[in-house]
């Protein structure tokens, strides 16, 4: 396992978040690991056990996101992402706004229909 950074520059944002969010989640595991063992009062295995893994994890994580394939790929949906034609805050707000109108209308609509089966099959049919 080589630990050199691969197309040093190219793709820093992508890669550096790829490898910042694999190490907290690996930081996270290490920590509830730390929480299992702790009960064992052996203050050797549950600092340094969950200590080693962190460290071996977060070494794999590194490796993994400038593993030459890896960071080809993390490279070019960097480059992809900067392509993209982002709306502007105001078109932003429009369609936001014209999704939750839509989304209460239908449920509006969704309970009328619903209240009128209750009515429908208690009082219209007296199944009730």
């Amino acid at each position: 396992m080589e630990l050199k950074i691969y197309k040093r520059g190219q793709g820093v944002n992508t890669r550096l978040w790829s490898g910042l969010v694999g190490a907290a989640i690996v930081s996270i595991g290490c920590f509830s690991l730390y929480e299992m063992l702790k009960p064992t009062n052996n203050i050797w295995l549950y600092t340094l056990a969950p200590s080693a893994v962190w460290a071996g994890l977060v070494l794999l994580v590194f490796w993994l996101v400038n593993k030459p394939n890896v960071a080809d790929f993390l490279i070019a949906a960097e480059g992809e992402v900067k392509k993209v034609s982002w709306s502007s805050r105001r078109e932003l707000v429009a369609s936001t706004t014209i999704v939750i109108v839509l989304v209460l209308a239908m449920g509006f609509m969704l309970q009328l229909v619903d209240l009128f089966f209750i009515w429908l099959f208690s009082k219209g049919l007296g199944l009730y």
